[in-house]
């Protein structure tokens, strides 16, 4: 692994860690920066890959909660209920993105006009929701009932195209669903476990015949950036959109969008 490849990974973990749970898609990020550094890597195995760093970090930051839902299954209804509803918010996109799976990876992840769009569109979308006089029902995520959990993973199948947001996607779907804005972004950070946990094992095992020793020590150095960055973000995120919502994300989105568009008509 040269010195260049070593900081792209590297600056592409941090990437990722930055933008995997706030609202801005970190896949969209990822493939337009990797797309303008000149990142190469076969199959796209390393931006699927890398989110394993962020998967850890919300296991470590989340630890104690998840521990207690486990040891409080087998006597409360409502600990029972919460797997349930993560469970039953996953499997839409799991099937839909095993279904896909080829088309996405061989056609939407490399057509970064297209990832520029999503995000300028997402970010019109975040700033009306987040401006709706909504009257949330749920503010509690061990309180979602199962219909709404199924809404808010029909909501993450729109994430399968790369710049829509797979945080995105889900909050505003909870938002317009009934949950307030604090919830619907723990909601997210639950619901990323078993999705980016599926997504992972699938992609390693589609593309085990081309994973090599070098390939996965670039994945390496990504991954343990994003589990850092990840960390940070985690325990950061849920005190800043209880207090400002989600504007900021919102302009983010379009203003990379467009300079990502600025950036293809120069670059190419």
């Amino acid at each position: 692994m040269s010195l260049e490849t070593f900081l792209q990974a590297l600056f592409l973990g941090l990437l990722e860690g930055l933008t995997e749970f706030i609202p801005v898609s970190s896949t969209g990020h990822i493939l337009l920066a990797g797309h303008f550094l000149g990142f190469e890597n076969e199959g796209k195995i390393f931006e699927v890959l890398i989110q394993l760093g962020a998967i850890l970090a919300v296991l470590s930051v989340y630890t104690a909660k998840l521990l207690q839902i486990a040891k409080e299954l087998p006597t409360s209804a409502r600990a029972r209920r919460f797997v349930a509803g993560i469970l039953v918010a996953f499997l839409p996109a799991a099937f839909a993105g095993v279904l896909l799976h080829e088309f996405i990876k061989t056609v939407l992840f490399e057509t970064p006009a297209l990832i520029c769009t999503t995000l300028i569109i997402g970010g019109v979308i975040l700033l009306i929701v987040d401006r709706l006089p909504l009257q949330p029902k749920y503010t509690d995520v061990m309180d979602y009932p199962l219909p709404l959990c199924l809404g808010i993973g029909l909501c993450q199948c729109l994430a399968l195209i790369p710049g829509v947001s797979r945080s995105g996607s889900t909050i505003v779907g909870s938002l317009l669903i009934g949950t307030d804005k604090r919830s619907a972004a723990e909601f997210t950070f639950f619901l990323a476990m078993p999705t980016m946990a599926g997504a992972f094992v699938y992609d390693l095992y589609q593309n085990r015949d081309i994973v090599t020793t070098d390939g996965l020590m670039v994945v390496a150095v990504g991954f343990v950036s994003a589990f850092f960055m990840a960390v940070i973000v985690v325990r950061w995120l849920l005190d800043y959109v209880s207090k400002h919502g989600f504007a900021l994300f919102a302009w983010w989105r379009i203003i990379v969008g467009s300079l990502g568009f600025v950036g293809l008509a120069l670059l190419g």
